[in-house]
């Protein structure tokens, strides 16, 4: 094999051996004669089989660690490797440069909009609104400019135009190149995959605002080897997008368990620079819906847990701060007493 190895490298060839090796057999004596060494893997789990790539060495120069996904289509043989510290747009005082999400009242809530370059979490049951908060946050900011993109997982990007409140608005952008809507659900996704076509497309229209929806549907599209460390590849995502210059608004399905207040699944609250929850509770035999802000890292906020509305041309409307009640959070809220009052 070293002569063999010799002789190609004499001529100037570039030459792959290629072997079928088991796990317990790397340290053959063959490969430290080649300069480069890859090990491809199959990882089967449940009825998923998830190919897999590690470049154990490349004479003279540096790799990056880890196992990267690979993926064979009719295009051939991809990889899609692990991006670890994305590149960063340094921002001055990103505090001072707001971001409106579209919805006057929300804006007023986070004292004037989202920092530049955050991560939000906007978290709250299913039709409680989130995917219209979504839509206007994208269509303020490319109202004013700022390009977005939307990666979608549960519907296909034809189904999701045509079901979203704003879905003429959305195709009117996309034909002017303002907007892409990506449709991330092949079978067996890995994260890196994901993050490289949204890493793909913010570079393509020069995005400054991306949305995703949602962190339940990405959750369920990757493949099951993926789903144990879905927080470490969320925390990857949300520091690549924002490493960017990309300001980020994800939503979440979360379950309206009365019992015990949650932000998030999987305690994933912690990786994102603000958190937006909804909620359902019932006053006078009706069902209504209330909205706060529950963090804004780093800045001043307002605490107060505001009613708000979905109008019917798919906008959202926060009206006035819920008082009077008592147990708002579990519910049924009940109207709190006036002092000196039984």
């Amino acid at each position: 094999m070293q002569r063999l190895a010799l002789a190609l490298t004499s001529h100037e060839a570039t030459t792959f051996l290629l072997g079928e090796y088991a796990d317990g057999e790397r340290d053959s004596a063959v490969f430290t004669v080649a300069d480069g060494l890859f090990w491809l893997y199959q990882a089967v789990e449940r009825n998923s089989v998830v190919r897999k790539m590690q470049v154990m060495k490349v004479r003279g120069q540096a790799q990056i660690p880890g196992l990267h996904t690979a993926r064979i289509t009719d295009a051939g043989y991809s990889v899609f490797p692990r991006i670890l510290k994305p590149e960063e747009v340094v921002s001055d005082s990103p505090l001072k440069h707001r971001l409106r999400t579209g919805v006057a009242g929300l804006d007023k809530l986070m004292n004037g909009g989202i920092p530049r370059g955050y991560s939000v979490l906007v978290a709250g049951p299913s039709g409680s609104g989130k995917t219209v908060l979504s839509n206007q946050f994208i269509v303020e900011g490319i109202d004013h400019g700022e390009n977005g993109i939307v990666a979608v997982f549960e519907k296909r990007p034809n189904e999701y135009l045509q079901t979203t409140p704003r879905g003429d608005a959305f195709r009117k952008l996309v034909r002017q190149g303002k907007l892409e809507v990506l449709y991330l659900r092949p079978l067996d996704l890995s994260i890196d995959e994901t993050l490289l076509e949204l890493r793909d497309a913010v570079k393509r229209i020069g995005a400054k605002r991306a949305v995703i929806d949602s962190l339940s549907g990405l959750e369920l599209a990757l493949a099951p080897t993926f789903r144990e460390d879905f927080r470490e590849s969320l925390y990857r995502m949300m520091g690549a997008l924002t490493g960017l210059g990309v300001t980020v608004l994800a939503t979440v399905e979360l379950a309206d368990s009365y019992g015990d207040l949650r932000f998030s699944p999987q305690g994933i609250a912690f990786l994102t620079d603000a958190i937006i929850i909804q909620r359902y509770i019932e006053i006078d035999g009706g069902l209504r819906r209330a909205m706060a802000v529950v963090k804004l890292r780093a800045s001043q906020h307002s605490k107060e847990l505001r009613e708000y509305d979905v109008t019917s041309d798919g906008g959202i409307v926060v009206g006035k701060a819920l008082k009077g009640y008592t147990g708002l959070l579990t519910g049924t809220p009940v109207a709190a007493r006036r002092r000196g009052k039984r």
